[in-house]
């Protein structure tokens, strides 16, 4: 892929801050999705609410929002925006794949989307689960944590491909 269709690097392959200055403000949301496989025993006990530390889930929602709000903090080049709305939903799956489903979907009336936020979110929900049960569950990971949905600005709404 060329420079010129990366919008973060310049012709000559630095990084900068793409300029959204001309770019009409818009209502712009993403959803993004991800998981914590843990073991039998961490699912049931976030279940019980039996963690030392606290309620798993509740604790996790919060810093997901947190996270979502701060992204711009962590990820270099990305503009800071003032979200309109972040909702991070944490759900047991007590099947044979165990762990934390985490949802997450920001809203923002802006100049550029809000995928790294709604991303941010979960990946941010996703490591406070671990820190909250790696005494009961040591090798808990986090995985496919992937946009699902987005809407407004130029590209309008897109869904991600569902594989069969």
């Amino acid at each position: 892929m060329s420079a010129e269709r990366l919008t973060h690097i310049d012709a000559s392959g630095h990084a900068r801050m793409v300029d959204i200055s001309d770019k009409a403000v818009s209502a712009r949301s993403a959803t993004a999705r991800g998981r914590v496989n843990c073991s039998a025993e961490a699912v049931q006990r976030i279940a019980d609410d039996s963690i030392a530390k606290g309620s798993v889930l509740d604790t996790a929602r919060l810093a997901g929002i947190m996270g979502a709000k701060r992204t711009s903090d962590l990820i270099p080049l990305c503009h800071p925006l003032a979200l309109r709305h972040i909702d991070v939903d944490l759900r047991l799956d007590q099947s044979t794949t165990r762990g934390v489903v985490i949802e997450a979907t920001a809203r923002v009336e802006g100049a550029t989307g809000v995928e790294m936020e709604a991303l941010t979110a979960v990946a941010i929900a996703g490591l406070t689960v671990i820190d909250m049960i790696k005494a009961v569950d040591h090798w808990a990971t986090i995985t496919d944590i992937t946009l699902v949905h987005k809407e407004g600005g130029r590209s309008g709404t897109l869904d991600r491909p569902t594989t069969a």
